[in-house]
């Protein structure tokens, strides 16, 4: 068994490279390459990677969002946010509850069941940033159009825990169980949210002064590694949120250590092989065959959700007044879905038991979607803001 994980490993690592390098050939970003790799060695072609195998590297995917969420966090620079404000933070919320509010009432006015519409477009709120930062790592995207959006792909994962929160409060009252306690209810979700900062807080504090007696590069890459798999590890065990935790624990050493470049760069160099990883299991864990379930709702959900961001966003950028770049540009690169998405599924099929299974094949399907689409859809919008200038010749 040992030996098969070792061998998988190295073929889904040279898989990831060769279709990377391909998808470049046709001007498409490399993880739009690992995710084709996987799907292509998972359970829907050749099934080199069953689903119990896809399920054993979920570790795997565990750290590689840890590291996804530090790296987010690590641009988090109070320098940056007095520069422009609460502007992240509004335009955050605006795309959103964009997203919410029109996927929520385009479900109902088709007249699907309320209760699943309101869940639906709560879960529609939640954006993964994997594919889009390793879209701007690739090509070393630069200017405002990228801070804004590592800003608010931060800020994201919170907004959407609120507002699934309140979703899943209107929907209990719709219940009318008798053991629903709404104020709980509603205290849940904020209570995930600050307790995954401090945890995050504390972690960097003491990273830093870690820091002090560590200065090789290989120790503090053990360091590094060490604090986000903790970290990670004690906000699923509390019941807050790893993602938002790892983002706070990067978003607060930016701010208190002077080295952050040196911290940087590590985990730069540490993290390619782990991210591809990645994106070549989550391609693998999606079979084919469910598209065929997605139905009308999920069509819908899966164009109105974009539609929705991307309102949200225009709508954000004008009432902070950014620049029209902003506004036009950033609501195309908020498409991917995944991280706290799925894990939004197991609670809503909890509440209504009777949309569950429709609920998991909707977001899987949804999810895969924008994983191909995402990616691409990010590259064009930052080309087209001046944002990415792509050499003639792109190194692997």
């Amino acid at each position: 068994m040992e030996s098969k994980i070792i061998i998988e490993v190295a073929i889904m690592l040279f898989a990831g490279i060769g279709f990377g390098r391909l998808a470049k050939f046709v001007k498409l970003p490399n993880v739009t390459g690992y995710l084709i790799a996987g799907l292509l060695l998972g359970p829907s072609f050749f099934n080199f990677l069953p689903v119990n195998m896809v399920n054993s590297f979920s570790v795997i995917s565990s750290i590689a969002l840890g590291f996804i969420a530090f790296s987010i966090g690590s641009e988090f620079n109070l320098a940056y946010f007095k520069k422009v404000g609460i502007s992240p933070v509004i335009i955050a919320i605006t795309e959103s509850f964009g997203a919410i509010i029109l996927v929520t009432g385009t479900l109902i006015i088709f007249g699907f069941d309320a209760k699943l519409s309101i869940l639906l477009g709560a879960i529609a709120a939640a954006t993964a940033p994997a594919q889009t930062i390793m879209v701007i790592n690739q090509y070393k995207a630069k200017g405002s159009l990228t801070s804004m959006l590592m800003s608010v792909v931060a800020i994201d994962d919170a907004v959407a825990l609120i507002g699934f929160g309140f979703a899943t409060t209107i929907v209990e009252m719709m219940s009318s169980s008798l053991n629903t306690n709404i104020f709980i209810s509603i205290l849940t979700p904020i209570y995930s949210i600050v307790i995954s900062f401090i945890l995050g807080g504390v972690g960097s504090i003491l990273m830093k002064l870690i820091f002090r007696w560590f200065k090789k590069s290989s120790n503090r890459l053990c360091i590094i590694f060490a604090f986000i798999l903790i970290t990670y590890w004690v906000a699923e065990s509390v019941n807050g949120s790893p993602l938002l935790a790892c983002m706070a624990l990067g978003g607060v050493l930016v701010n208190i250590y002077e080295d952050i470049e040196s911290v940087i760069k590590i985990t730069d160099s540490f993290s390619p092989p782990i991210f591809m990883i990645f994106f070549v299991v989550s391609g693998a864990g999606f079979e084919i065959s469910a598209l065929s379930g997605i139905g009308v709702i999920g069509l819908l959900y899966v164009v109105v959700r974009v539609i929705g961001k991307m309102l949200g966003a225009w709508l954000g950028g004008k009432i902070t007044k950014q620049e029209e770049k902003i506004c036009k540009y950033l609501g195309p690169t908020l498409m991917p879905q995944a991280g706290v998405a799925l894990g939004l599924i197991v609670v809503a099929g909890n509440l209504i038991p009777e949309y569950a299974a429709q609920i998991r094949v909707i977001i899987l399907c949804s999810t895969f979607i924008y994983s191909i689409i995402g990616p691409v859809a990010a590259k064009i919008a930052l080309e087209k803001s001046g944002e990415i200038i792509v050499p003639k010749k792109i190194k692997s």
